[in-house]
């Protein structure tokens, strides 16, 4: 893959990459990505941390985006993917917000982070303050909250105008609430332009009142509704960058592998040295749509003819012990596709689950520390990733990694389509 030096970079949106080898340091975006990169390599001296990011990484790459909206999303994306050690905000957790509206017997409007139940989804969005202002928003201006209460005169937020009124039971204008959520679902799906309009018209009503005060708070609701609004428009998916995140996230090929195989080979205690390595992972998002990964390098390349994505079959509950325990015991079926060395992505626990099914020898890679281990090495040695034998131990689990979370995201996306149908 070309290396790309910063001077050459386009004046567009998109993100960047500080790489060291195949290791990503950090991630960024940019409105402009030659201007924000130069300006790294200007600040050198200033900021000890730019400093060592400058001194580790032997290269930039960048993906140009449709939007600076687009680049902000695909940043947080790929932060959480990778967690580049230079990068400290987005590193754990779901970093995008989502506005739902659910698909209860009586719907709700929610704000959530994840897109596990069933419901219809509008967002990611990643400016958290503004979605929150949103969701508040029309939550009071459309009278869509749903208290918890049963009192047959209604609960003191129905009389001040907060409350939907379910708490009448009866008497509650269930029609007129799903009216109204409705039109919250069109206003959320791009039909922007008369509600921003009806907002501005009010505030100029309430300047001429003198009431500077309410006309101040509505103003912030516009400026919030335009970033919700930019977002929508962008349309952001990760699908539209698949092919670029791939380039710049996957390994790239060990040439010197006859070398690095003679290295395998002794120290694992290998009775040859091994032409074909096969490397496991498991992909799951709190217990659901568990997945599994094999991929299969053949003299130190990628060989996609031997990549297998499995469905785990057996388990309702995460257990990345028993899931591998069948994707491995799944693979190797036939003894003609035995591999001559199954790495598998994990610690000692991980390697101890499958290393008498394999019916060859396996090792494991640990991510803290990098850590390998097999049965000639019980307690484990660091792993210097700066070899070429290491190097290729942590294309191999990276390569396995996004395999497995690009099925596993595919699988959780059409099924989600599928129940909003």
């Amino acid at each position: 893959m070309e290396r790309i030096d910063y001077k050459t970079l386009p004046s567009l949106p998109g993100i960047y990459l500080f790489k060291q080898n195949d290791t990503i340091l950090y991630v960024g975006k940019a409105k402009c990505l030659k201007k924000r990169v130069t300006s790294y390599f200007q600040k050198k001296g200033t900021d000890w941390k730019i400093d060592m990011l400058l001194q580790e990484h032997t290269h930039i790459e960048h993906i140009v985006t449709h939007s600076e909206s687009d680049a902000l999303l695909l940043e947080a994306q790929l932060i959480r993917d990778n967690k580049p050690k230079f990068n400290v905000l987005l590193k754990n957790g779901q970093p995008f917000l989502y506005i739902m509206v659910s698909s209860k017997p009586l719907p709700t409007l929610e704000l959530v982070r994840n897109k596990k139940d069933k419901g219809i989804y509008f967002g990611p969005f990643l400016h958290k303050i503004p979605a929150r202002s949103v969701y508040n928003y029309v939550i009071r201006v459309f009278k869509l909250w749903l208290c918890k209460s049963s009192i047959t005169q209604g609960c003191l937020d129905y009389h001040l105008g907060r409350c939907a009124g379910n708490c009448l039971k009866e008497n509650f204008d269930k029609e007129g609430y799903l009216f109204r959520l409705e039109l919250v679902q069109q206003l959320l799906k791009g039909n922007y332009k008369q509600s921003l309009k009806a907002l501005e018209t009010q505030i100029k009503e309430l300047n001429k009142k003198l009431e500077f005060e309410k006309a101040q708070h509505l103003h912030q609701y516009v400026q919030h509704l335009e970033i919700i609004f930019d977002t929508l428009q962008a349309k952001f998916s990760e699908k539209k960058y698949r092919r670029e995140i791939v380039d710049r996230t996957v390994p790239s090929v060990i040439h010197n592998y006859e070398q690095v195989s003679q290295q395998l080979q002794q120290l694992f205690n290998l009775p040859r040295k091994p032409r074909t390595i096969d490397c496991f992972d498991i992909s799951h998002f709190q217990s659901s749509y568990i997945v599994g990964s094999c991929i299969r390098f053949t003299n130190g390349k990628p060989d996609k003819n031997m990549f297998r994505r499995f469905r785990v079959r057996t388990l309702q509950k995460q257990n990345d012990y028993a899931a591998l325990q069948e994707i491995v015991s799944r693979r190797y079926k036939h003894v003609s596709e035995i591999p001559d060395l199954v790495l598998i992505d994990g610690g000692k626990g991980q390697l101890n689950a499958v290393k008498d099914i394999a019916s060859t020898t396996c090792i494991s890679l640990a991510k803290r520390e990098e850590r390998i281990f097999s049965a000639n090495l019980q307690e484990g040695i660091v792993l210097d990733v700066k070899t070429d034998l290491g190097k290729l131990l942590i294309a191999l689990r990276d390569y396995a990694h996004h395999f497995a979370v690009s099925y596993h995201r595919n699988r959780r996306h059409n099924a989600l389509e599928k129940e909003q149908l």
